[in-house]
C-alpha cells in the first residue's frame, strides 16, 4: 500500500477535480503490475495496474488507495475489470467519500466472492485527498493559507520590503506547495505591493494552477504580471459591483476570467467580498484545492470567517519590528484569547535555517 500512495502522489496537481489514486497488483509477495490515475478522464489507477500485469492478474491481490468505482462516468467502472480479471483480493485504504457511491463499489466485489480488505493506511490515504474529500462533501475548497515571516511575525518590512524574509529551502516547499494546488490566491495589496507572477517554476508541469486576485474595488494594476503575462488565461479575478465597468472590461477583453460575487459588511462597517460566496464560486468551477498566499487582510479576513482549513507559516530566525510593518494575519481577529485558534495535528520541520509549522483549523 505504501508503494500505491507513492505512485498516487506522482500526479500531485494534476488530477482534480478526480482524486489521486494508486494500485498494485501482487502475486506470490511480488509486485507484477502498477499504475496510477494520471488526470481526470484518463484510465483510473486501478486499469493502469490490470494492464501492467497482463495475463497474470487471476489470483492475484490489488492493492488501492481509494475505493474502485462501480459506476459510468468518462470512465467504465473499475469494478467491472477487477472481477473480470479474476482478483482473488483486493485491500483498499480509504472508501469513496461520496455518500452516493460509498461502498458500493466494495459490495460489488463482495458478490463477485472477491475478499475485500478496508483500512490499511486509511489516514494516510485520505490525507492526499483531503481537497477532494471536503469538495466531494461539502461543495467548497480546501483552503490552506501560506506565510513567511519572521519570529516576530512581520511579513514585511515598515516600508514594505519583503524579498526575501526566509530562505531558499523555504522557497522550494513553497513551489511544492503551489503544485499540489488547484489555484493560489492572493490580495488586490499583494498585487499591488508585489506584482507577483504566482507560478510553479521549478521543473516540468503539465498546466499551471489558476491564479486568483481578490479585488472588490478595481485596486490592482491592468499591467499587473497576473493579467498581462503569457498566463494570463489562467487567472481569475474576484470581484464586486463596486469595480469600476471599465476595468472589468478590459481584465476580460486581456482574457482575465472576472467573476463578481457577493458583498458582507466588514470592520469598520466597509463592505467587503464574501469569501463564503467567492469560495464556492470556485468550487463550482471544479477549483478544489486553493493556496492562499497573502496578505495579511485576506489571511484576516479568511480566519474571522472560519474558512481555513490548513495553515502553513514559514518563519526566518530574524526580527523585523515595527507597529506599521504588516502582520500575517490581520482582520478583525479575537477578543478573548479562549478563542484563539488552536491548530491540530501539528507538524514542525526545520529548513535550513527556517522552520515551518504546519496544523489543520
Amino acid at each position: 500500500m505504501e508503494r500505491a500512495l507513492a505512485l498516487a502522489r506522482r500526479a500531485m496537481g494534476q488530477t482534480s477535480p478526480n482524486p489521486m489514486v494508486g494500485a498494485v497488483v501482487v502475486r506470490n509477495r511480488r509486485i507484477i503490475g502498477e499504475g496510477y490515475h494520471h488526470r481526470a478522464g484518463a484510465p483510473h489507477a486501478e486499469i493502469h495496474a490490470l494492464n501492467a500485469a497482463g495475463d497474470r492478474t487471476k489470483g492475484s491481490d490489488l492493492y488501492v488507495t481509494l475505493e474502485p468505482c462501480c459506476t459510468h462516468g468518462r470512465t467504465p467502472p473499475c469494478t467491472d475489470a477487477i472481477i473480470k480479471a479474476g482478483i482473488r483480493r483486493v485491500v483498499v485504504a480509504a472508501v469513496d467519500p461520496n455518500p452516493k457511491h460509498s461502498g458500493q463499489g466494495l459490495e460489488l466485489l463482495k458478490k463477485a466472492e472477491i475478499r475485500v480488505e478496508v483500512g490499511l493506511l486509511g489516514e494516510e490515504a485520505n490525507r492526499l485527498n483531503e481537497p477532494f474529500n471536503k469538495w466531494i462533501r461539502s461543495g467548497m475548497p480546501f483552503v490552506t493559507v501560506k506565510a513567511a515571516m519572521s519570529l516576530d511575525g512581520k511579513i514585511a518590512t515598515r516600508t514594505g520590503e519583503s524579498r526575501w524574509i526566509t530562505g531558499e529551502k523555504s522557497r522550494a516547499l513553497v513551489q511544492e506547495l503551489r503544485r499540489g494546488a488547484d489555484a493560489v490566491m492572493v490580495g488586490s495589496g499583494t498585487i499591488v505591493a508585489d506584482n507577483p507572477q504566482l507560478t510553479v517554476r521549478d521543473g516540468a508541469i503539465d498546466r499551471q494552477p489558476w491564479r486568483v486576485v481578490v479585488d472588490s474595488g478595481g485596486r490592482a494594476s491592468l499591467d499587473a504580471h497576473v493579467f498581462s503575462d503569457e498566463d494570463r488565461l489562467r487567472t481569475i479575478v474576484l470581484t464586486s459591483k463596486r469595480a469600476p465597468e471599465p476595468w472589468r472590461k478590459q481584465l476580460a477583453e486581456q482574457g482575465v476570467t472576472v467573476i463578481e460575487c457577493g458583498m458582507q459588511s466588514a470592520e469598520y462597517g466597509v463592505e467587503k467580498i464574501d469569501l463564503s460566496d467567492a469560495l464556492k464560486k470556485l468550487a463550482e468551477r471544479e477549483i478544489i484545492n486553493v493556496l492562499v498566499e497573502g496578505g495579511g487582510s485576506l489571511l484576516g479576513a479568511l480566519f474571522d470567517a472560519r474558512l481555513v482549513d490548513k495553515a502553513v507559516f514559514f518563519y526566518a530566525p530574524k526580527i523585523i519590528g515595527g507597529a506599521s510593518a504588516p502582520t500575517a494575519v490581520e482582520g478583525q481577529g479575537i477578543g478573548p484569547l479562549k478563542d484563539a485558534v488552536a491548530l491540530r495535528k501539528v507538524e514542525w520541520r526545520h529548513l535550513g535555517d527556517d522552520f515551518v509549522v504546519i496544523g489543520y483549523v
